[in-house]
């Protein structure tokens, strides 16, 4: 229709024009009435109708014209192959002898049929690859017609109002769904909770449970409660409810209101009592093995059916913290032996002496979180309770407590949690990691915590993405790194600043033959893709030095490209007797095509004014050596042996004056980001950690399993070795072989200690 129509308008420009819409947009919500013509002030709407109404004008005297445009709609513009196979071969010989299909010019014959080829699928993409089963004369014919003027303006105008769809069409958000369900919502009325509980450091579990419970809230107009689960002061510490309050902040996390089960304790025992006088709730002097027994194989508690008095005053004896009352819990009587074992009589209060980090020595008993959370939840108003999927066998004693307290129910719903393989996100266990010295703290680079992988180099703002494109899902998956560290490169690729670095290790010295006479410093884009972030101080001079990896690939009379600084051809290279390259001579070819070289090579340059700075490069493996870690497996057992890799190097100048967290890419090599500075380093040494990039070899395990390498044993760090080079040595980073150095020895130190070119040796 719309080539029919622009052949038409070769004779009255722009009396006729064709516009395209989704078919059910357009009346009657026919699907196939996908063309509009519109012609004074009129529409005609569908591919037949726009054709009938133009071909009359057209092609009203030439039957041929008319029988080939039919054609072209009953015969090209069919989607079964052998259909079209036949239609073509009957154009194909028709076009033997013929530049158009009818006469010596260009008729609507020509456009009807040109336009139903540039729509068939088939044809196009046979155009494309296997051209001579089409025809010579049909694809002759078609070339030609694609050159004549009204298809070109034909062509021209689609792809305008394709970009134009394109630019107006609402773009999809990279984000999951985060569709759970819920019911009983009501805009402006929805409160959600985040209930964390301050034994330990957010990891990134949380963050997906913290950022679903915002939007939910946000999107309904709601509220968010960010509330500390701190009911078990053995573990609890002020320290970790500060750190969850900065590491939400960093997410973009804001509770409206920031509350604590501790503000709850007399309610909550007063509930308890209430549960008692009802008689659902027992004390039972059980010990907690035989205890365990009893709940799994179904057998009723001989406290189960005590009088009310007897529980009333074991309660109290455990209030006081009693010899006895130390011996007991409280248990809610929900069941004996139901298939779900949760609902078997849970434990909802029990004894602890040690103070509490808010309360101090007020309580000697606490409440469970099972029995705390539906309680404090219906105070707070919670509309909807989020929960992983972990929690979804306890789900029907959350909701038993509702009945039971007489309390208003609170919509519940299950999300999973976000998994990674490798990776480890029990509280427990990782405090277990701490406990023993195999981590430098919750912090570490190794550890999944949102400042453990901060410390990485993940950005919040990548950490926040990714946990949004998962979206709310049900389905428990095990997660690869790959795509979250992909993402954190797409944001810190723009803003990293350019550095080279070199190994320190057989790095190689180079004289630069007809370099400059005295060494001079140039200031040069520190990221040439983003001028806004300033220059960089880079020495020139004809002292320089590569890395022994380049080095070793050099050939005398081979041109290749110093970055930064243009061509230059190696004119000697000198080896050791092992064949490793301790000196090399180079002459400037800076009128050399730099596109035209293989090889790239980052390089320092040596100025008695700036000097390279000494750096340590630190890379990390996974903390365990399986993937996905079973219930019966001992963490002891897939210790990964070595889990840091450092590498002295060499670094210009100007990362000396980095701050801490800076995120640089090193050329060649990826991104780092500055751990510690000189001074905050014992060894006075720049410490980078690498940042993943998401590339495969970046996100493969390191470790090889071929039994060379002994597994630490034992729960310590001296147990797991502690020697030089084991990377489970505690503060293993300070230990890496390199010498503490003293005032004096920086300060004499104008080489860095390192070889020298045979030119300036002596």
């Amino acid at each position: 229709a719309g080539a029919v129509a622009e052949f038409a308008n070769e004779g009255a420009a722009g009396s006729y024009v064709v516009s395209w819409h989704e078919g059910s947009s357009l009346k009657g919500k026919d699907k196939a009435a996908n063309a509009v013509l519109t012609r004074d002030g009129q529409e005609t709407v569908g591919e037949p109708s726009v054709v009938d109404e133009i071909l009359p004008l057209v092609a009203s005297a030439n039957k041929d014209v008319v029988d080939w445009v039919r054609f072209a709609q009953n015969k090209v513009g069919v989607t079964n192959f052998k259909e079209l196979e036949a239609a073509l071969a009957q154009l194909d010989h028709h076009l033997v002898m013929r530049s158009y299909v009818c006469g010596y010019a260009p008729s609507a014959a020509d456009a009807a049929l040109w336009g139903a080829l540039r729509a068939s699928a088939i044809f196009q993409r046979n155009l494309k690859t296997k051209p001579e089963i089409l025809g010579d004369h049909l694809v002759r014919w078609y070339s030609h017609v694609s050159s004549l003027a009204f298809v070109e303006r034909l062509v021209g105008q689609q792809q305008e109002a394709s970009r134009q769809q394109q630019q107006q069409a609402p773009k999809a958000a990279d984000q999951g769904s985060f569709d759970l369900g819920l019911s009983n919502i009501e805009y402006g009325k929805v409160v959600t909770r985040f209930p964390p509980e301050p034994s330990g450091y957010l990891h990134i579990g949380h963050a997906k449970a913290a950022l679903l419970n915002e939007y939910i809230a946000r999107s309904n107009g709601g509220k968010l409660i960010v509330r500390f689960d701190d009911t078990n002061p053995s573990k609890e510490k002020a320290e970790f409810e500060e750190s969850i309050v900065e590491d939400l902040r960093l997410l973009g996390i804001k509770g409206d209101l920031i509350t604590h089960t501790s503000d709850y304790f007399q309610i909550i025992y007063e509930y308890a009592l209430k549960l008692i006088n009802k008689g659902l709730a027992y004390v039972d002097d059980t010990d907690q093995e035989t205890m365990r027994a009893e709940r799994m194989d179904g057998i009723a508690s001989r406290c189960r059916e005590q009088s009310l008095d007897e529980n009333l005053e074991r309660f109290q004896q455990m209030k006081e913290a009693t010899e006895f009352g130390l011996k007991c819990c409280l248990r809610a009587k929900m069941s004996v032996d139901s298939k779900n074992k949760a609902m078997r009589d849970p434990v909802i209060f029990r004894s602890n002496l040690t103070p509490h980090h808010r309360t101090g020595t007020q309580w000697k008993i606490y409440p469970t979180y099972d029995f705390c959370c539906p309680i404090v939840d219906s105070i707070e108003g919670v509309t909807h309770a989020l929960r992983s999927m972990e929690y979804r066998d306890r789900n029907p004693q959350y909701e038993w407590f509702f009945p039971a307290l007489d309390l208003r129910p609170v919509q519940i719903m299950d999300f999973s949690r976000m998994n990674f393989v490798y990776t480890l996100l029990s509280k427990r266990k990782l405090q277990w990691f701490v406990d023993n010295g195999f981590v430098t703290g919750w912090d570490d680079p190794r550890f999944p915590t949102v400042r453990g992988i901060r410390r990485r180099g993940m950005t919040i703002e990548a950490l926040r993405q990714y946990v949004l494109m998962q979206g709310a899902s049900q389905k428990n998956m095990l997660l690869e790194w790959d795509k979250i560290w992909a993402l954190n490169k797409r944001v810190i690729d723009p803003v990293a600043p350019r550095h080279t670095a070199l190994l320190k290790k057989e790095l190689v010295p180079v004289t630069v033959v007809d370099g400059p006479a005295e060494p001079y410093v140039k200031e040069i884009l520190r990221h040439k893709k983003n001028p806004e972030l300033g220059t960089k101080h880079t020495v020139f001079s004809s002292q320089l030095f590569v890395d022994q990896t380049d080095a070793a690939t050099f050939e005398v009379g081979e041109e290749l490209t110093l970055m930064d600084w243009g061509n230059a051809i190696v004119k000697e290279i000198e080896r050791t007797a092992e064949g490793v390259v301790c000196n090399a001579k180079f002459a400037l070819h800076l009128e050399g095509d730099v596109k035209a070289t293989k090889k790239k090579i980052t390089w320092l340059g040596q100025s008695p004014e700036i000097h390279p700075v000494e750096a340590l490069l630190v890379d990390y493996d996974y903390l365990i050596t399986k993937k996905k870690l079973e219930e019966e497996d001992s963490v002891e057992d897939v210790l990964t042996p070595k889990t840091e890799f450092d590498d002295a190097a060499m670094v210009d100048a100007n990362v000396a004056r980095l701050p801490q967290g800076s995120v640089i890419q090193l050329e060649r090599r990826g991104y780092y980001i500055v751990d510690k500075v000189a001074g905050q380093n014992e060894l006075g040494l720049v410490t980078l950690i690498k940042i993943p990039d998401g590339k495969a070899a970046s996100m493969a395990s390191k470790h090889k399993d071929d039994g060379s390498v002994a597994k630490p044993k034992g729960t310590s760090a001296a147990a797991a070795g502690g020697s030089k080079g084991n990377s489970w040595d505690k503060g293993n980073a300070s230990k890496s072989g390199a010498k503490k150095k003293t005032a004096a020895t920086i300060a004499n130190d104008a080489t860095l200690g390192l070889p020298k070119p045979a030119d300036v040796a002596n």
